[in-house]
């Protein structure tokens, strides 16, 4: 019984360093790939937003009103 007990706990402290060397190597293999492509593949510069018109855009106020007025019924509880 004793010599079983020993045998599992070989076989799990195995397991447990199987899956310890594999995470080790996936985090570094994950580190490498992360500075490859910030080396290769800089981050581009953000882009300015571009501002809305502050024109009237062809819509009528009534329309504006309605649609106003729907979103207003719509949310309400």
């Amino acid at each position: 019984m004793a010599e079983l007990m020993s045998s599992g706990i070989e076989l799990m402290f195995a397991g447990m360093g199987i899956v310890f060397l594999f995470l080790t190597m996936l985090v570094v293999a994950i580190n490498m790939m992360s500075s490859l492509v910030q080396r290769f593949f800089p981050e581009a510069p953000p882009t300015p937003v571009i501002a809305p018109p502050t024109s009237n855009s062809g819509i009528e106020k009534a329309t504006v009103a309605a649609i106003t007025a729907a979103i207003h019924q719509y949310r309400k509880p």
